[in-house]
């Protein structure tokens, strides 16, 4: 994994608004609707091309396809692991229906429809033994970066994957005897996809919000409630890591809300030695939302494992205002004078279009605070330096 060496390197989440016909495409192949098939390849790998092009252009040094593949960074497992069927009776509600910020703020939550289900594709539930079914489509996206790599100029490129903790959540279980039993048979289902991406030289994300969010959507717990549940995901987690280095493989995590009010995310202190416990070498986190912005003071008193390297958020997706690059710069600093300019690379809270068509950012600005992004970083390379 490349370092911020002689300036600071910029990056983001994964997610990006899809073209409007990749976007027809993908939508409907997930809810099982008719679709062109036979272009389908075609219009997915010149929609990556260009995604790729327009980060390298405007000077993102780690970068990806944008996800555009997948319909959503979690429910793409739908078409790629064995062991699930479309769930029976009622569809279930969006976690965030239960959620403490929900019961806090119902009429907001309510207007924005958060207690229907969050996707269109059919819900899944366990029956049968897991296993990865997904090679064909995740050779295609693999092969669509790689190529597309080629005809730019990029310091490295990462591809996401879901963790199994988020499988475990929106599949249900009616096949293993417990839930540890079922996510780490997801885990070790999961494997198969995390070791692929790595052995195709690529850095591997694992999307994980479901580790810090748990508090949230789960109100009648406790902190140390959660700090149990969250032990053993991580623990399946890394066991579905075993033996990848720790160098290619970038760990995020965010809070799950993206433009909405939130008074219950659970705070960083109280979770990021488990987070460090992540066999990664970069972790990805929330920084730069009001709510979470003055938790860069935490990292004070936390050693990072040697060699780890932070990937802050500095811009975020929790609302439309664009960044002015002097904050940005400020954000950096702020992280680079407690653990060392090399060991920062400059990110976003989170991705800009987790599940495909609904972009809460209009794609411009999507575009606008990557820019930001990238200019603050180059404020900030100036000062740490010089």
């Amino acid at each position: 994994m490349i370092r911020s060496t002689g300036r600071i390197l910029t990056t983001h989440v994964g997610s990006l608004p899809r073209p409007d016909d990749l976007l027809k495409m993908v939508l409907a192949r997930d809810r099982g609707e008719p679709y062109e098939k036979s272009s389908f390849g075609e219009v997915l790998k010149r929609s990556v091309n260009r995604i790729v092009k327009k980060q390298s252009d405007l000077g993102l040094d780690v970068i990806d396809d944008g996800e555009f593949g997948k319909p959503g960074f979690m429910h793409y497992v739908n078409q790629r692991l064995s062991g699930f069927e479309p769930m029976r009776g009622e569809v279930p509600r969006s976690p965030f229906a239960a959620s403490r910020d929900f019961r806090s703020f119902p009429e907001y939550y309510r207007s924005l429809g958060t207690s229907a289900p969050a996707t269109k594709a059919p819900h899944m539930e366990c029956i049968g033994p897991i296993s990865y079914k997904g090679h064909p489509l995740l050779a295609a996206d693999i092969a669509n970066l790689k190529a597309a790599l080629a005809e730019v100029k990029a310091g490295e490129a990462f591809m996401p994957a879901v963790s199994p903790s988020n499988v475990e959540e929106w599949q249900r279980n009616r096949y293993y005897k417990t839930p540890e039993e079922f996510v780490f048979a997801i885990a070790e289902a999961m494997r198969e996809e995390y070791k692929a991406i790595v052995d195709a030289g690529l850095l591997l994300q694992i999307d994980d919000p479901r580790l810090v969010t748990h508090y949230n959507v789960t109100p009648d717990a406790s902190i140390q409630d959660c700090r149990v549940w969250a032990e053993v995901r991580v623990e399946a987690l890394n066991h579905a890591l075993r033996g990848l280095p720790r160098s290619r493989i970038r760990f995020h995590t965010c809070y799950g809300i993206n433009i909405g009010p939130r008074v219950h995310d659970m705070e960083l202190k109280d979770v990021v030695d488990l987070i460090l416990r992540v066999n990664a070498g970069a972790y990805s986190f929330e920084a730069a939302n009001p709510r979470h912005e003055h938790e860069w003071t935490v990292w004070k008193d936390v050693k990072l494992p040697e060699g780890a390297v932070l990937i802050p958020g500095v811009i975020t997706q929790s609302g439309v205002v664009v960044e002015h690059p002097e904050l940005v710069a400020q954000r950096i600093e702020r992280f680079a004078s407690v653990v060392g300019r090399e060991s920062v690379i400059a990110g976003a809270d989170c991705g800009f279009g987790t599940f495909a068509g609904s972009d809460e950012i209009q794609e411009r600005i999507v575009w606008a605070k990557l820019a930001a992004l990238v200019e603050g970083a180059r404020v900030a390379s100036k000062r740490l330096w010089n």
